[in-house]
C-alpha cells in the first residue's frame, strides 16, 4: 500500500511538473507575441441593433485614421509612441463618426493592458492571453465589444501583405508569422492550451 502511494504521488508530482514546464513555455511564447501587437478593443453605448451598427462604423474610422500613423518601417514601440502622442486625435475621430451618425455620445480612447479570449478571424488568429489595447469606449460602455489589432494593421487590407511587413520590420518572427497565421503545425491545439494555461492562472490568482 504504501509503494503504491509513492507511485501515485510521483505521478502526482511529475504531472504537476510537465504542467508548470509546457505552462511556462506557452505563457513566454504568447507573451513574446503580446509584445509583437497592439490590440483595438471598441465597447458599443448599448446592446442596441443601433448602437452596435454605430460601433463598428467607429471601429473603420479608428482604424484607418490609426494605420495613417504609421510609416512602414516602423516597429511596435514606434506604433505605441504614436499613438500615445494621438489618443486625442483618435478620440476626436471616433466622436465625428458618431456625430456623423447623428447621435451625440461622448467617445473616450486610452491605452492599457486587457485580456483577451483566443480570437480566429478569416486569414488569421490570436491566442488569449493579456494584451496592451487602443480601448474605445463609446458613450455608457456598456455594450458588446468588438476585438482585433491596431497594429500591425491586420484588419485592414491583406493581413499576409501586412504580416509580412511587420516580419521585415522585426516585429513579428517567423515563428510568429506561422502561428498567427495558422501555418504551424497544430496551432489550434497550442491556442487551446494557452487559454486553457490563461484560464488556470486566473483561476488561482
Amino acid at each position: 500500500m504504501q509503494r503504491k502511494l509513492r507511485r501515485w504521488e510521483l505521478a502526482l508530482l511529475a504531472g504537476i511538473a510537465i504542467t508548470l514546464l509546457c505552462g511556462m513555455y506557452l505563457d513566454r511564447e504568447q507573451a513574446d507575441l503580446a509584445h509583437s501587437v497592439i490590440r483595438l478593443h471598441v465597447i458599443a453605448n448599448s446592446d442596441s441593433e443601433q448602437d452596435q451598427n454605430l460601433k463598428l462604423q467607429v471601429r473603420d474610422r479608428i482604424l484607418e485614421q490609426a494605420a495613417a500613423l504609421y510609416r512602414p518601417e516602423d516597429d511596435v514601440e514606434t506604433a505605441r509612441r504614436r499613438l500615445e502622442d494621438n489618443l486625442a486625435l483618435l478620440a476626436r475621430t471616433g466622436r465625428e463618426a458618431v456625430e456623423e451618425q447623428g447621435y451625440d455620445y461622448p467617445v473616450s480612447v486610452k491605452l492599457e493592458r486587457t485580456w483577451f479570449p483566443t480570437k480566429t478571424y478569416t486569414d488569421f488568429a490570436l491566442p488569449a492571453g493579456n494584451y496592451e489595447a487602443l480601448r474605445v469606449i463609446i458613450g455608457e460602455g456598456e455594450g458588446q465589444n468588438w476585438w482585433c489589432v491596431v497594429f500591425p494593421p491586420l484588419c485592414l487590407g491583406s493581413v499576409s501583405e501586412t504580416v509580412d511587413e511587420a516580419a521585415a520590420a522585426g516585429s513579428f518572427t517567423q515563428g510568429q508569422v506561422a502561428l498567427v497565421t495558422g501555418e504551424t503545425e497544430g496551432y489550434v491545439v497550442k491556442f487551446k492550451l494557452m487559454e486553457l494555461w490563461e484560464e488556470l492562472k486566473h483561476h488561482f490568482r
